[in-house]
């Protein structure tokens, strides 16, 4: 079976989250897909760099959930989610990549 990069899951749960939440209509199902994705992530993260830096991207996963929102109110949702994103996949490939 092929590796889904911790980045991409990790990515994908806030993208995926928000576009659940967003489409359904249902903020609590959004809220399962981001915590699947992120507890899937985090056992990358621990598997891959150890329990520290587990912690941190796993502290940095929720910041970036939460500072999406005030960021959505100065440039959109959407781009707010991508943009909390893909600094979360940053982090997660620069903390994983020498692990690998």
């Amino acid at each position: 079976m092929a590796k889904v990069p911790a980045a991409a899951v990790a990515a994908s749960g806030l993208v995926g989250g928000y576009g659940i939440a967003r489409w359904t209509k249902k903020r609590p199902l959004g809220g399962v897909a981001l915590a699947a994705a992120g507890s899937v992530a985090a056992y990358e993260w621990n598997r891959q760099a150890g329990t520290r830096a587990a912690v941190g991207l796993t502290a940095a996963y929720v910041a970036a959930f939460a500072g999406s929102h005030p960021l959505a109110k100065k440039v959109g949702a959407w781009p707010a989610v991508f943009a909390v994103a893909g600094g979360v996949a940053a982090a997660s490939w620069a903390v994983t990549r020498r692990g690998a």
